[in-house]
């Protein structure tokens, strides 16, 4: 078996949930930024990571969930700012879910990770997203080594899937 975790990363926290998840695998791997993928050709697995950015796939993954061929087996990780299991994480998992159409999903997976401190204090000033800011602001110390943890339990599960 051969598996691909590619991602990508703006401030270091998804790269951090990529390298647990690829610690985490036994079989033939590779650990890519995705900037640095040529081909996603030969993988029996990609488990593919991500930012949520304004409860969404940053517009970078486009290109790549369009060059996933049909049936391709992959797994998605992202990180965010907000509760765990909350509905922004939710929404943006589902848009990448819909944006593999043609490839075949076999999980996903979210944890929070520290927001830029800039980005909290600009949206801290729109009553609109207020809220969510607060919320981030929770997020200082993620992703922590239990969020890790729990994305190499992610990673074995979705192995023993293909395995069974």
């Amino acid at each position: 078996m051969k598996a691909l975790v590619t991602y990508y990363s703006q401030t270091g926290n998804t790269e951090k949930l990529a390298r647990a998840i690829y610690e985490a695998i036994h079989v033939e791997k590779k650990l890519l930024p995705i900037e640095e993928l040529k081909s996603v050709e030969g993988y029996d697995i990609i488990f593919v990571g991500f930012p949520v950015q304004a409860h969404s796939v940053p517009a970078k993954l486009l290109p790549f969930f369009k060059s996933l061929p049909d049936g391709q087996k992959i797994a998605l990780f992202c990180t965010h700012g907000s509760l765990r299991g909350g509905h922004l994480p939710k929404q943006a998992l589902e848009h990448a879910i819909g944006l593999s159409s043609r490839a075949k999903v076999l999980g996903t997976f979210g944890v929070r990770g520290q927001v830029n401190p800039k980005v909290i204090d600009g949206l801290m000033n729109m009553v609109e997203h207020r809220a969510w800011a607060e919320e981030a602001q929770g997020a200082c110390d993620h992703p922590n080594d239990a969020d890790l943890a729990d994305g190499k339990e992610f990673a074995r599960g979705i192995l023993a899937k293909i395995c069974r």
